[in-house]
């Protein structure tokens, strides 16, 4: 079932500044972009929302140079102060949750609910990064060498390019921009070219808080257009680090391009997440992280459950529980709260949701619960999928990547030895979970010879993470982190100081040098 918009998207659009033509670049108080436009389309009913201007290479020309100025005075404004700059943007977040959670349900199609919870990791991303600023610490150390005093401090890195995914559109850029700004550093953001609506709205929110403070333009910059813009910032040898979020392949050529030049890269990639289900896991709690882990967000989450590796002696219970619950989900327009599962973000993922289903059967896969394409009244932009479940082997080709999509495999084991080899199997290592109510299986999970991923959950999903921990995974996921913890350090530069408040200069190891 579904239900056509229910929601008025020109109120909206109108609270957050977005007209029918916008400028795709601004450094704050200027807007320009001479470069083609972005039609921006709804996935939800496939109507044409606003257009974008994008950036040539003169525009982004002037973006790095107005931020660059910018960096030379923001980095001396006390951290303390620059964290009551991201308080006051957190308020305005609070006042236009609304509108832009509503936007960003509407442009990239997921549901209102996750759309408005989107906005509100913004909101704890900037509460976080406002108490980090009175708490960026170093070490102090003893030096070898008499009346010598030894301590770490950080310093800001310069400019910091932003690359997002259309997934997330709002949440991960605030994620790194909230801590690069208490850090002292500026930001350039490229998001996705699917979504820059989004972009228009966060950067015409803080134009309002860089006026009120009588701030120089550059500290938020915004570049919108295609992979061309990306490597303007990866090949800029003035842009210190670049945060990227996407797909493994961008990962790999953003990371060669800013290896080239030695400069920092934070990658977060793909993930191909699986849930470990053992002989003593509690169903109950078991069966809601799996389908909302694979469905939340039709599927396109870097944290969606993919994989569902299932102990042998609960395995036909628990399939048996998943194609009922498969049965009673709602697909339909993400802005009616009845709705489970909106569309796929275009024609282009409903393409490789299509490939891939038939890649399951013809490397042998079974199909649980049938997938396909639904069309008809409140289905008319044909990004509507259906959720589909396969038993599969862990080997299949196509179970080694991540699909974008809302399709679940099924795989059965024997062993807990088994089980997280199964889990590890895989290229990516994002995040991880067991359920079970044996302290010795999860703690073996969680142990060294456990799951090799960033993140490994006990009895909750593989989605969901809080603004607390640090974010991100390994192996070709890329390695890096953001958000919580100690992620505020990749943003800044670590210094070493000695200080001598003696007469002489005493070497280091006893050295000697006399004349």
């Amino acid at each position: 079932m579904t239900a056509k918009s229910v929601t008025d998207i020109k109120p909206i659009l109108k609270a957050l500044n977005i007209k029918e033509v916008n400028d795709g670049c601004s450094t704050g108080r200027k807007s320009f972009g001479s470069g083609s436009e972005i039609t921006s389309y709804s996935p939800v009913d496939g109507s044409a929302i606003a257009k974008v201007s994008t950036a040539t290479q003169d525009d982004y020309n002037q973006v790095i140079k107005t931020a660059n100025a910018a960096f030379l005075e923001w980095r001396m404004k006390p951290a303390p102060l620059r964290g009551e700059i991201v308080r006051q943007y957190g308020d305005i977040l609070r006042e236009k949750k609304h509108e832009l959670g509503t936007l960003v349900s509407y442009e990239m199609g997921k549901s209102l609910q996750e759309g408005l919870g989107e906005v509100q990791e913004m909101i704890d991303i900037c509460d976080f990064a406002v108490g980090l600023s009175r708490q960026l610490h170093g070490l102090t150390m003893h030096s070898e060498r008499p009346k010598h005093r030894m301590y770490e401090q950080y310093h800001p890195l310069g400019v910091v390019g932003i690359i997002s995914a259309f997934n997330f559109p709002v949440a991960v850029w605030c994620w790194n921009t909230a801590l690069a700004w208490i850090s002292g550093d500026v930001c350039i953001w490229k998001p996705s070219e699917k979504t820059p609506l989004c972009s228009i709205a966060c950067q015409n929110l803080f134009v309002e808080v860089l006026e009120a403070n009588n701030l120089p333009e550059g500290i938020s910059c915004l570049i919108n257009g295609d992979y061309k813009i990306g490597e303007y910032l990866t090949n800029d040898k003035h842009v210190a680090l670049i945060s990227a979020t996407g797909s493994i392949r961008m990962g790999k050529i953003v990371a060669q391009a800013v290896a080239a030049r030695l400069g920092k890269s934070l990658l977060e990639l793909g993930g191909n997440n699986a849930m470990i289900i053992t002989e003593n896991a509690d169903l109950n709690v078991a069966v809601p992280g799996i389908v909302f882990g694979a469905v939340g967000t039709a599927g396109q989450r870097c944290t969606s459950t993919r994989r569902v590796i299932i102990h042998e002696s609960r395995y036909d219970e628990l399939k048996d529980i998943l194609i009922n619950a498969y049965k009673q989900l709602r697909i339909g327009n993400p802005l009616d709260e009845k709705n489970h599962v909106g569309p796929l973000i275009d024609k282009d993922a409903v393409k490789a949701y299509e490939s891939a289903l038939k890649k399951v059967q013809s490397e042998g896969g079974n199909i649980l619960v049938s997938g396909g394409v639904l069309d008809g009244e409140g289905y008319e932009s044909g990004c509507y999928v259906k959720p589909a479940i396969a038993e599969v082997e862990n080997a299949y080709e196509i179970v080694q990547h991540e699909t974008f999509a809302p399709i679940l495999y099924l795989i059965k084991y024997k062993t807990l030895e088994e089980a997280i080899d199964l889990q590890n199997g895989v290229v990516q290592g994002l995040s991880s979970a067991i359920m079970t109510t044996n302290l010795r299986e999860a703690e073996r999970f969680l142990s060294q010879q456990g799951s090799d991923c960033g993140i490994a959950n006990v009895n909750i999903g593989t989605s969901g993470a809080e603004i607390g921990g640090a974010f991100g995974g390994e192996k070709e996921t890329g390695g890096g982190r953001e958000s919580g913890s100690d992620a505020w350090k990749v943003y800044m530069r670590r210094q070493t100081n000695t200080i001598n408040y003696s007469e002489e200069l005493p070497l280091a190891q006893g050295i000697k040098f006399e004349f």
